[in-house]
Protein backbone atom coordinates (compact mmCIF):
# COMPACT_ATOMS: atom_id res chain seq x y z
CA UNK A 1 0.00 0.00 0.00
CA UNK A 2 1.23 3.42 -0.81
CA UNK A 3 1.05 6.39 1.48
CA UNK A 4 -1.52 8.11 -0.75
CA UNK A 5 -3.88 5.13 -0.49
CA UNK A 6 -3.50 5.00 3.27
CA UNK A 7 -4.21 8.74 3.59
CA UNK A 8 -7.30 8.41 1.37
CA UNK A 9 -8.62 5.43 3.35
CA UNK A 10 -8.02 7.13 6.69
CA UNK A 11 -9.72 10.29 5.43
CA UNK A 12 -12.71 8.25 4.26
CA UNK A 13 -12.88 6.42 7.58
CA UNK A 14 -12.75 9.70 9.52
CA UNK A 15 -15.55 11.18 7.39
CA UNK A 16 -17.58 8.01 7.86
CA UNK A 17 -17.05 8.05 11.64
CA UNK A 18 -17.97 11.72 11.98
CA UNK A 19 -21.07 11.08 9.89
CA UNK A 20 -22.17 8.13 12.02
CA UNK A 21 -21.69 10.16 15.19
CA UNK A 22 -23.55 13.12 13.70
CA UNK A 23 -26.45 11.03 12.42
CA UNK A 24 -26.91 9.14 15.69
CA UNK A 25 -26.40 11.96 18.18
CA UNK A 26 -28.56 14.71 16.66
CA UNK A 27 -32.27 15.31 17.04
CA UNK A 28 -32.62 17.91 14.28
CA UNK A 29 -33.65 16.45 10.92
CA UNK A 30 -31.30 18.69 8.94
CA UNK A 31 -28.32 17.70 11.10
CA UNK A 32 -29.18 14.02 10.71
CA UNK A 33 -29.25 14.46 6.94
CA UNK A 34 -25.85 16.16 7.10
CA UNK A 35 -24.52 13.16 9.02
CA UNK A 36 -25.87 10.80 6.38
CA UNK A 37 -24.19 12.92 3.70
CA UNK A 38 -20.87 12.60 5.54
CA UNK A 39 -21.34 8.83 5.73
CA UNK A 40 -21.89 8.67 1.99
CA UNK A 41 -18.95 11.02 1.34
CA UNK A 42 -16.63 8.83 3.41
CA UNK A 43 -17.77 5.74 1.57
CA UNK A 44 -17.29 7.55 -1.74
CA UNK A 45 -13.73 8.58 -0.85
CA UNK A 46 -12.89 4.96 -0.02
CA UNK A 47 -14.57 3.74 -3.18
CA UNK A 48 -12.59 6.09 -5.40
CA UNK A 49 -9.35 5.29 -3.56
CA UNK A 50 -9.82 1.55 -4.03
CA UNK A 51 -10.79 2.04 -7.66
CA UNK A 52 -7.72 4.21 -8.33
CA UNK A 53 -5.26 1.74 -6.83
CA UNK A 54 -6.85 -1.56 -7.86
CA UNK A 55 -8.30 -0.97 -11.35
CA UNK A 56 -7.18 2.40 -12.72
CA UNK A 57 -7.68 1.30 -16.34
CA UNK A 58 -11.45 0.89 -16.10
CA UNK A 59 -13.99 3.66 -15.66
CA UNK A 60 -16.42 1.69 -13.49
CA UNK A 61 -15.20 3.39 -10.31
CA UNK A 62 -15.77 6.83 -11.77
CA UNK A 63 -19.23 5.92 -13.02
CA UNK A 64 -20.20 4.46 -9.66
CA UNK A 65 -18.92 7.62 -7.94
CA UNK A 66 -21.13 9.74 -10.21
CA UNK A 67 -24.13 7.54 -9.39
CA UNK A 68 -23.44 7.88 -5.65
CA UNK A 69 -23.13 11.68 -5.95
CA UNK A 70 -26.44 11.77 -7.84
CA UNK A 71 -28.10 9.71 -5.12
CA UNK A 72 -26.64 12.07 -2.50
CA UNK A 73 -28.11 15.09 -4.29
CA UNK A 74 -31.54 13.46 -4.66
CA UNK A 75 -31.51 12.38 -1.03
CA UNK A 76 -30.77 15.92 0.13
CA UNK A 77 -33.47 17.41 -2.12
CA UNK A 78 -36.11 14.99 -0.82
CA UNK A 79 -34.91 15.35 2.77
CA UNK A 80 -35.03 19.13 2.67
CA UNK A 81 -38.49 18.95 1.12
CA UNK A 82 -39.65 16.77 4.00
CA UNK A 83 -37.98 19.10 6.51
CA UNK A 84 -39.66 22.18 5.01
CA UNK A 85 -43.06 20.46 4.97
CA UNK A 86 -42.59 19.32 8.56
CA UNK A 87 -41.56 22.82 9.65
CA UNK A 88 -44.59 24.37 7.96
CA UNK A 89 -46.96 21.84 9.52
CA UNK A 90 -45.49 21.60 13.03
CA UNK A 91 -43.15 24.57 13.41
CA UNK A 92 -40.19 22.35 14.24
CA UNK A 93 -37.86 19.86 12.58
CA UNK A 94 -36.85 18.10 15.80
CA UNK A 95 -37.07 14.32 15.54
CA UNK A 96 -38.26 13.91 19.13
CA UNK A 97 -41.66 15.16 18.04
CA UNK A 98 -41.82 12.97 14.93
CA UNK A 99 -43.51 10.13 16.80
CA UNK A 100 -46.81 11.97 17.00
CA UNK A 101 -47.46 12.05 13.27
CA UNK A 102 -51.09 11.85 12.28
CA UNK A 103 -52.49 10.80 8.92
Amino acid sequence: MTLVLIVALVTGAILFGIGVYGALSQTNLVMIMMGVELILAGALVNLVAFWRFLHPESYSGQMFALVVMTVMAVEMAVGFGVAIARFRARGSVEMEEAGDLKG
